[in-house]
């Protein structure tokens, strides 16, 4: 690889970094691309893929470089390993860019043009990363233009990989513009400006519906029922939570911030996820405080707790969340679905059992086995608990089965002052714009927030403030198509890249 390629491959990683929190240059998506492209322009498959990975592996390691803040000051790891083990993480993600370098050159040199193919190849890759070894969907490409309120609205038919598309297609046609080939004369001429003429239309298309679509929405949740919400951001230092010796004092705090928002009156008052640091489902005196909560705010009160299940005269312990009504009665319980691998488990454990969690006190959890949302009075809510919040997948079941409102509640107090509860929070409120929902989101350390249906957050806390968000929220039940039909694009891309490579396969090498 020589220097060109070099520095071509790092600026395109140094580019889509600044794509997103804290940077948040999301503009920059938009040619993030180009110089990667053209980094690859005369080059092998061998080295496309080493082109890719090097770009990869610079925004990744710049995107997940909270990893070492985690493992080093929780899982009290030393430095070099924290590093070492987000640098393994980011290699294994960097491998995604890799291969679509490596794929873009293999059907460039079987006569199908990168503007083509290029677009399909990193959405069917982004799937992929989406659902293998449990997912994880950090910060695709899409995320990026999380404050382009405009351009983000079509989420509500492809959800975030049709603007992963149009990212991927604008670059590709950017880069054709740049790189001579835009200049010739006669039909390649012809070729480009057609291209340019698809890509500023399918732009187009996808500004006006955003600003209609929003309009619309704006016409029509005035009519839906609203209610007050208080969100307790209780600011609890993760070194003490899960002390014996602070519990009460942690009662106290969300009790008495309870006890004011109620004041002000409010129908639902959120805490955190394990904001309760035992086990609520025990009914005990502390449980019992929890219950006089709910009655003295008379607020439905949504909360997280460890939880437990006996199995086989075994016992396994949950990640849990418990919705109390005014009368104080359990309205329902929900065990997170989708752990955090070495976190909150440890995958294979049979065979990484020399392995134990990364983080210290996040608990060995197994998952629970439903996702049902639950009743309160009337409606009914879906609760995604932390990193839920970035699996399209869930919001969509809960939505189907009945939500018309999504609480995520979360403990990011794990990142510290690092961009990732930036991150965690922009991502979830994709969540709203897929399904046309409010979201709320309680947060521990914060960031706690208020989002729209149109994916704007209307209100939201800083990070590390003992404070309670207070606002109104409406229930809503759009059934939009992507909560219809779930990533029915992305599967289209996937069937389209693998119709192209059979064909490939037919073709003598150009």
């Amino acid at each position: 690889m020589n220097k060109k390629t070099l520095l071509l491959s790092l600026v395109s990683g140094l580019l889509i970094f600044l794509s997103f929190p804290k940077a948040d240059m999301g503009f920059l998506a938009w040619v993030a691309l180009v110089p990667l492209l053209y980094a690859i322009k005369d080059t092998d498959l061998p080295g496309a893929f080493r082109t890719g990975f090097i770009t990869g592996l610079v925004y990744n390691t710049g995107l997940i470089y909270w990893v070492v803040f985690v493992v080093v000051h929780y899982g009290h790891l030393p430095f070099y390993a924290g590093v070492s083990v987000m640098l393994l993480l980011a290699i294994y993600l960097s491998l995604y860019p890799a291969l679509f370098c490596a794929g873009v050159v293999y059907f460039r040199k079987r006569g199908i043009r990168g503007v083509i193919i290029a677009p399909f190849l990193w959405v069917s890759l982004d799937y992929v990363k989406a659902h293998l070894f449990s997912g994880f969907p950090w910060e695709d490409l899409a995320y990026s233009q999380h404050g382009y309120l405009s351009m983000i609205q079509v989420g509500d038919i492809t959800g975030v990989y049709g603007i992963t598309f149009l990212i991927v297609l604008l670059n590709c046609i950017v880069y054709d513009c740049i790189s001579g080939s835009f200049f010739s004369s006669g039909s390649e001429k012809r070729r480009f400006l057609s291209e340019i003429v698809i890509g500023l239309g399918l732009l187009l298309l996808v500004f006006c519906y955003g600003i209609y679509r929003m309009d619309n929405l704006k016409n029509t949740i005035e009519h839906f029922d609203s209610i007050d919400v208080s969100l307790i951001q209780g600011n609890i230092d993760q070194s003490v939570k899960w002390s014996q010796k602070y519990q009460t004092d942690t009662m106290n705090i969300y009790r008495d911030m309870s006890v004011d928002a109620s004041k002000l009156g409010v129908s639902l008052i959120v805490w955190p996820e394990t904001a309760v640091p035992f086990c609520f489902q025990n009914y005990d005196d502390r449980s019992r405080d929890i219950i006089n909560t709910a009655r003295e705010t008379n607020s439905w009160l949504l909360f997280g707790s460890l939880g437990y299940a006996r199995e086989k005269g075994k016992i396994s312990f949950r990640n849990s969340a418990y919705l109390l009504s005014p009368k104080g009665i359990v309205s329902g319980r929900y065990d997170k679905v989708h752990l955090v691998p070495f976190g909150e488990y440890v995958p294979l454990h049979n065979i990484l059992f020399f392995i134990d969690k990364l983080v210290e006190g996040a608990g060995d959890f197994t998952p629970g086995g439903e996702i049902m949302p639950f009743p309160m009075g009337g409606r009914k809510i879906g609760i995604l608990i932390c990193y839920e919040g970035i699996f399209p997948e869930i919001s969509r079941e809960y939505c189907l089965k009945g939500a018309e409102l999504l609480v995520n509640i979360t403990n990011d107090a794990w990142y510290g002052n690092t961009s990732a509860p930036y991150q965690h929070l922009t991502m979830a409120a994709f969540r709203a714009i897929e399904n046309r929902t409010y979201l709320i989101r309680a947060a521990n350390t914060g960031i706690s927030a208020i989002v729209d249906p149109t994916g704007k957050i209307v209100s939201r806390t800083n990070l590390f403030e003992r404070t309670a968000l207070r606002g109104s929220i409406k229930f809503t039940r759009q059934n939009t198509f992507y909560s219809r039909y779930g990533n029915v694009f992305a599967c289209s891309c996937i069937t389209f890249l693998l119709i192209d490579f059979l064909i490939s396969l037919r073709r003598k090498k150009g």
